[in-house]
């Protein structure tokens, strides 16, 4: 694997696939999925170009920020997140993609107000509905946005999807233009107020393309820049 290849060519894809949409490649933030990543090639990807870290799991997490191998970077939460590890993330993520839950939307505002800070959050959407999947359906998502303005130590700041998994990039397109439009519904309705809901979370390694195409902001790639994961080796 040669990562600094990797990502350079990720880079200019994002940038053509962007252009082709008609929209400035400026405007779509790469994380980099450092899930099962050492700190060595965290701070690789850091030193190749790489702003913002997208960590899936808290336990990880807190053993690469205690190592000191996110320095350079953000560092965004991006996976299935519980209520009783929401204290371990206050004042080291920049944002929580994964806000799947009012319950979960109530304690990240408590445990915020103790750190004495404001947390920005993306309420993850459930758009096919899968029960096999976390996140808000589609009529429980302005409830929960409305809830999170009423919250004075959290601050919206858009939608993030995992849609269906798909085997070819515009399989995944229609959910995305759904997002979208979702997304641009939730901003229109905010008015004035303390959020600024301008962020859509989606597309991953498989399906990035179409995600952009749809309007994506960031977009979440793990195997595009790092390669395959190792597979998980079980005792013999």
């Amino acid at each position: 694997m040669n990562l600094s290849t990797n990502l350079a060519a990720v880079v200019e894809n994002i940038r053509r696939c962007a252009l082709q949409a008609g929209r400035d490649p400026e405007e779509i933030t790469l994380v980099a999925a450092t899930k099962t990543q050492s700190d060595d090639t965290i701070r690789q990807a850091i030193a190749a170009g790489v702003t913002v870290c997208g960590e899936n799991r808290v336990q990880e997490l807190l053993a690469h920020w205690e190592a000191g191998a996110y320095a350079g970077a953000q560092v965004h939460f991006i996976g299935h997140l519980q209520t009783n590890k929401v204290k371990y993330l206050m004042g080291k993520v920049d944002l929580i993609h994964s806000v799947s839950s009012q319950k979960l939307l109530v304690e990240i505002d408590k445990q915020a107000g103790k750190a004495g800070l404001c947390q920005d959050i993306l309420l993850e959407v459930n758009l096919a509905q899968e029960p096999s999947k976390s996140g808000f359906f589609l009529p429980e998502v302005w409830p929960a946005a409305q809830l999170a303005a009423q919250l004075p130590h959290v601050r919206l700041r858009g939608l993030m999807c995992i849609p269906p998994v798909a085997h070819d990039s515009s399989e995944n397109l229609p959910f995305f233009h759904k997002m979208k439009a979702l997304a641009v519904d939730i901003e229109g309705k905010m008015g004035d107020n303390k959020a600024d809901p301008t962020i859509l979370s989606m597309g991953m390694s498989n399906d990035y393309p179409a995600a952009i195409a749809a309007g994506a902001t960031h977009i979440r790639l793990g195997t595009a820049i790092f390669g395959p994961r190792a597979p998980i080796s079980t005792p013999s």
